[in-house]
């Protein structure tokens, strides 16, 4: 797909300081699109907007905080000199059975990855509705529409993305607006800290945030509103357990190695992560 078309197009991204969202703001500007981007990290954010260059903007941005997501996105489109997409990636993984789960951090799970994501696909699609376009883009995940043990908080925020999104998806259908929910499987990023998945799930299950890039501009170049797999034969496993009996689908998953991805967990190589996102300091 020519990324040409996306020349001069104008995107706010969430979550944008490192990561998917780094490296989607990388390929944007790269694309010649006109970048701005969002994170709760605001040193951070500020220091890769400086790396991508090309009067790329970086702001602080709390998803939770619906006023300071509308200034954001108020402050980008003018900036930008208008707004053309709005990428939804800000969110948040945490690993662990539900049980021994803080209510905080479910909240705030819930909080980042669902309701950021209404909140954002709101307010821009306020703006796209006047115009007469735009393209929301939501990164989902891959368990948003297959389920893991001991991730039951993410599972249920990531398939109410992936709903939320198709809904949108026939409700805006004729207006001009698109929608789209991207699933990659398990990303090289912060996220899978201490998670390894089996030799025969690695080579399909997990992919790098270049990938997830990829698979954004040409998205954005092809225009359209659906939901996108990375890589694709994590949609087509996802489409054909929907056919199988539920035991079938259990058992190949803990036969293919699936449940230990999420169980068998490096928790010292996780605890910078966990702690961050549960608001605590690292141990030493």
């Amino acid at each position: 797909m020519n990324s040409n078309t996306l020349q001069g197009r104008r995107v706010a991204i969430t979550g944008g300081a490192q990561g998917i969202g780094k490296s989607i703001g990388q390929a944007l500007v790269a694309a010649g699109a006109k970048v701005a981007l969002g994170d709760i990290q605001e040193d951070a954010v500020q220091q890769t907007a400086a790396e991508l260059q090309a009067g790329t903007k970086g702001y602080r941005l709390d998803v939770t905080d619906a006023d300071e997501f509308d200034a954001f996105l108020k402050q980008a489109t003018e900036d930008l000199g208008g707004l053309d997409v709005l990428i939804n990636n800000a969110g948040i993984m945490p690993i662990g059975p539900f049980l021994q789960e803080s209510p905080s951090v479910t909240r705030r799970t819930i909080e980042i990855d669902l309701l950021g994501v209404l909140t954002g696909t709101r307010l821009a699609g306020e703006y796209f509705a006047r115009t007469g376009s735009g393209h929301v883009i939501n990164i989902a995940s891959v368990m948003g529409t297959l389920a893991s043990p001991n991730a039951a908080t993410y599972c249920a925020a990531k398939y109410a993305v992936v709903g939320f999104s198709e809904a949108l998806r026939q409700e805006w259908r004729g207006s001009g607006v698109k929608i789209s929910a991207i699933c990659p499987g398990f990303v090289r990023t912060e996220l899978i800290s201490g998670m390894a998945a089996p030799r025969l799930l690695e080579r399909f299950l997990v992919v790098d945030p270049e990938d997830v890039a990829t698979t954004v501009i040409t998205e954005l170049a092809k225009g359209a509103s659906r939901t996108v797999f990375i890589p694709k034969l994590v949609g087509l496993v996802s489409s054909g357990t929907q056919f199988l009996p539920t035991a079938i689908v259990d058992t190949a998953f803990r036969l293919s190695g699936g449940n230990k991805v999420t169980s068998a967990l490096d928790h010292k190589e996780r605890a910078a992560y966990q702690a961050r996102i549960e608001g605590r300091k690292v141990q030493e």
